[in-house]
């Protein structure tokens, strides 16, 4: 067994497919169907079921593939604590974010890594605050720009903002023309909620917000993310809570309130690994702690 033969199988794993599997680590699809075959051969169980239209994962073949990711993603580890205390410099710096943090707070961060370090490549991936966490854990991304957790375990977080969000609604809804919506001017409007694959921060948030104003039993719609909310609100189906930054979207025929007795703010904060010498060096989380924003 390889360590070669496992990132082939790696790369066939998360591709399902090994023409596109061949092209992401750049050798012949003949070449790699073979190295898998000798990795199975070698393991004496079947990783992969293989057919003319699909290719899936046995059982065993999802157990191996999180070990797989945790073995080369320790080994990239220890490669860089190794390079980081004979005094090399970071070479790439891999960042997970949730998507709010990329309109925010994420375009300075990189701008501002990129000048200090003009030589060091970048790659932001999205995600999950919890698919951000657990790729933390296994050392595949350095940092991660995620909502609060409960419980973080080993890794460190610290809080850069929150976000505020304001009750967005349609330019023709007779709210837009309010100097000041309450909560009661809610109670005849179909709300827009978040409902997501994992339960998600936002969606407990706003769950538990709607429940303590008695909102709850409006929310008509739900929706994976802010932008389709924001389409839903212009086409005039409900009304729902956004973020502040949505004002700024181009052709979204909305406008933003606020609610007399409604404060929603929404925290968002950098996390690492603290075993990672990449993340853990002072000067990258110093720069990530300079985009904190006091009070909001």
């Amino acid at each position: 067994m390889e360590i070669r033969q496992l990132s082939y199988f790696v790369a066939v794993a998360e591709e399902l497919h090994f023409g596109r599997a061949a092209m992401r680590v750049n050798i012949a699809q003949p070449a790699l169907s073979t190295q898998v075959q000798a990795l199975e051969k070698s393991l004496g169980v079947q990783l992969l079921l293989r057919s003319t239209r699909r290719v899936e994962l046995t059982r065993a073949g999802e157990v191996f593939y999180d070990r797989c990711v945790r073995m080369l993603s320790d080994l990239e580890l220890s490669a860089e604590m190794a390079r980081s205390v004979a005094g090399k410099t970071v070479r790439e710096i891999r960042i997970g974010t949730i998507y709010p943090a990329t309109t925010g707070v994420l375009p300075a961060f990189l701008s501002r890594i990129g000048r200090k370090y003009p030589d060091i490549r970048l790659h932001v991936s999205n995600g999950s605050t919890s698919d951000i966490i657990r790729q933390l854990e296994c050392g595949r991304i350095n940092l991660g720009f995620i909502r609060p957790v409960e419980n973080i375990g080993s890794l460190r977080f610290f809080s850069i903002a929150h976000e505020r969000y304001l009750l967005a609604v349609g330019r023709d809804n007779p709210l837009a023309g309010l100097e000041e919506v309450s909560v009661s001017d809610l109670r005849d409007q179909k709300i827009i909620g978040f409902r997501r694959q994992n339960l998600s921060y936002t969606e407990r948030y706003f769950a538990e917000k709607f429940e303590e104003h008695d909102l709850a039993g409006n929310v008509a719609y739900t929706c994976d993310d802010t932008f389709a909310l924001i389409s839903l609100v212009s086409a005039g189906l409900g009304v729902g809570f956004a973020p502040e930054w949505t004002a700024e979207l181009p052709d979204r025929d909305i406008v933003l309130k606020k609610v007399r007795g409604i404060d929603f703010r929404i925290g968002l904060g950098v996390a690492w690994n603290k075993e990672d010498p990449t993340a853990a060096r002072d000067d990258i989380i110093d720069i990530a702690r300079s985009l904190a924003r006091p009070g909001r």
